[in-house]
């Protein structure tokens, strides 16, 4: 039977953590509700140390109201052991276009962030128009690993 080599793992590194962010405009945000966790995917954008996105009013909501402290994930998979991940930890901002002007201005920053991706986003002609509030997550905890398929013992041994 042939000896299968283990894959390599590794930490990423903080600046490879923001490439991952960076890469990829789609992941799972993580929260607790009622004894109860759940994970959903949602479109975003990584700027400025802080994951800007939009929801539509509902559980999502309802739970960070009442516990901001949110995980959120992205995985970039090529293959079984081929693939890179990062998880964020944070706490969870409504963002408003009313009240003071630093909301105001973080609120207007996020529409233009949201719209790199989906252009319509917030206009008359926005493909999910029900996905009406805007949010930012602070990134203030963040872990990355990456897996990649094991060398063939000849070839480590020619890269000493």
């Amino acid at each position: 039977m042939d000896r299968i080599d283990a894959p390599d793992f590794r930490t990423l590194s903080r600046d490879e953590i923001a490439a991952v962010l960076r890469r990829n405009h789609v992941g799972r945000i993580a929260f607790a509700w009622r004894d109860r966790v759940d994970i959903q995917p949602i479109h975003y954008v990584f700027a400025g140390g802080w994951i800007y996105g939009r929801t539509a009013p509902g559980a999502k909501l309802t739970a960070v109201s009442h516990n901001r402290w949110v995980a959120f994930e992205v995985d970039e998979v090529e293959e079984m052991f081929a693939w890179r991940n990062v998880v964020v930890h944070g706490a969870f901002h409504v963002l408003s276009p009313e009240g003071p002007e630093h909301e105001r201005a973080a609120w207007q920053r996020g529409v233009e962030l949201v719209q790199r991706i989906v252009p319509a986003a917030f206009q008359d002609h926005d493909p999910v128009p029900f996905r009406t509030v805007l949010f930012r997550i602070a990134v203030q905890e963040a872990s990355g690993r990456e897996a990649r398929p094991a060398r063939p013992a000849a070839l480590q041994a020619l890269a000493g």
